[in-house]
């Protein structure tokens, strides 16, 4: 089978096989989105007049037939074939003869291959954004339901003041709404067409980017087509930071679910069919999900550097590095999607210990309660300090356990509507309803 490329001549199967890589594989990602990316070049073709009307109409059609079976798992690269590009254009021709031919006037692969780039991410941001908000939204029921559940909190290991499990469930809901905002970043720079930069030179053609760029749903254009062509990589290792703040997130929640389930601590209880057993010990209930949930978000959360130390000495202008990049990030998104959704399966069927700081041994952690207290009434702070210190030291210090914190974000004042209000502003300024639209028309 000819390559779109082709010269006449023969190229070694070794070096093919090289240089393909494992393209025909990772292109099966971007199926769907080379397919919209071809239908809104294609009309913008012809409303420049590289295409008839009736070519049009014949390739669109086509094209949702092959976009259909995109979505639906059926669309293959055959042998033969080095890429998703060259699979749709020869499913055309085989289709509806020369005219298939037509669709690459005035673009390259180069540009071609953004596009995908830019629209798979899109899309994939956008479930990305689902996910964390159903472990947000898990999180800060969870905080509510338990905000009464007094527990110890920790400074280096060592029991330090009271906490609760509002406090905890609430602390990783907030951490999420910093992590949408990176999200948002990241996607606000994924929404821009780099369509029509060609080989990052632009091309002698009358394109209307413009019109590309609105079929899209794009935000806007990436304007020079020099830098259209360096946004390759740097898009990916942006977007890649984003889902790295999330899965640290995560990974520190995993880690604290660990912990706390360990019968040394004892301050929650995952549900039976997230945990697993020993082949030798039967009473153990090991935290695997979660366990196997931290590792892969501490290796999720190198991905920006891998994708830095492929694209990081490049100059301007493509080089096949930047094929490399592929085989780390387009399949990022479903392991970090995994961790999310087991995430917050576990986090809404967790239960907790409401009983803890009934224990005699957590009983120093209300020590700045009674040094509060003694201040409260009058007693300079640092007196206040050393009495109840000395009163430690000779063993009698008596807890008083009533908490009354009040401030904002306390236990007694967990904000976790505010909080909650802060994640919906930020989604809703996503407006993935614009691409909806877009992309409603374009199939329709």
């Amino acid at each position: 089978m000819a390559k779109l490329w082709d010269k006449g001549f023969e190229i070694n199967a070794e070096i093919e096989r090289y240089t393909v890589g494992r393209d025909r594989e990772l292109d099966l990602y971007l199926a769907q989105d080379d397919v919209v990316g071809s239908m809104a070049h294609i009309t913008m073709l012809e409303s420049i007049g590289l295409l008839e009307k009736e070519e049009l109409v014949a390739l669109l059609a086509e094209l949702k037939k092959i976009h259909a079976q995109a979505v639906n798992g059926d669309f293959i690269i055959e042998d033969g074939c080095e890429d998703v590009h060259s699979q749709v254009e020869l499913m055309l021709t085989k289709a509806l003869g020369e005219m298939g031919k037509k669709i690459h006037s005035g673009r390259s692969r180069n540009d071609q291959v953004l596009v995908d780039l830019r629209l798979f991410t899109r899309r994939q941001l956008r479930l990305i954004v689902e996910d964390v908000l159903s472990l947000f939204k898990a999180l800060q029921a969870q905080s509510e339901r338990y905000k009464h559940v007094l527990m110890p909190g920790y400074t280096h290991l060592q029991i330090a003041m009271p906490s609760s499990f509002g406090l905890w469930f609430g602390a990783y809901a907030e951490s999420l709404v910093d992590d949408m905002m990176m999200l948002q970043a990241a996607y606000r720079q994924t929404n821009r067409n780099p369509l029509g930069s060609a080989a990052g030179y632009g091309s002698s053609f009358p394109l209307n980017r413009s019109m590309t760029t609105q079929l899209l749903g794009f935000d806007s254009m990436d304007y020079n087509v020099v830098y259209a062509q360096m946004g390759r990589g740097k898009t990916e290792r942006n977007v890649a930071f984003a889902m790295a703040s999330v899965a640290s997130t995560v990974s520190k929640m995993a880690f604290d679910a660990c912990l706390f389930n360990s019968q040394n601590f004892a301050f929650v209880h995952l549900p039976k069919e997230c945990t697993t057993g020993s082949s030798i010990m039967p009473h153990k209930k090991n935290p695997d999900v979660f366990e196997l949930t931290r590792a892969k978000c501490n290796k999720l959360q190198t991905l920006p550097q891998q994708i830095m130390m492929i694209m990081n000495n490049l100059p301007s202008g493509y080089f096949r590095d930047l094929q490399i990049i592929k085989e780390v990030f387009l399949p990022a998104f479903q392991e970090l999607r995994d961790c999310l959704q087991m995430s917050a399966y576990i986090i809404r069927e967790m239960t907790v210990n409401e009983d803890i700081l009934s224990d005699s041994r957590y009983d120093l952690i209300f020590s700045v309660e009674e040094v509060n207290r003694l201040a409260t009434e009058g007693m300079p702070f640092r007196d206040a300090y050393k009495k109840v210190g000395l009163d430690i030291e000779a063993g009698k210090f008596t807890p008083n356990k009533n908490i009354q914190h009040t401030h904002e974000g306390s236990i007694g004042n967990l904000c976790n509507q505010e909080i909650a209000q802060l994640m919906d502003s930020i989604v809703n300024d996503f407006h993935f309803e614009r691409i909806d639209q877009a992309m409603n028309a374009l199939l329709s």
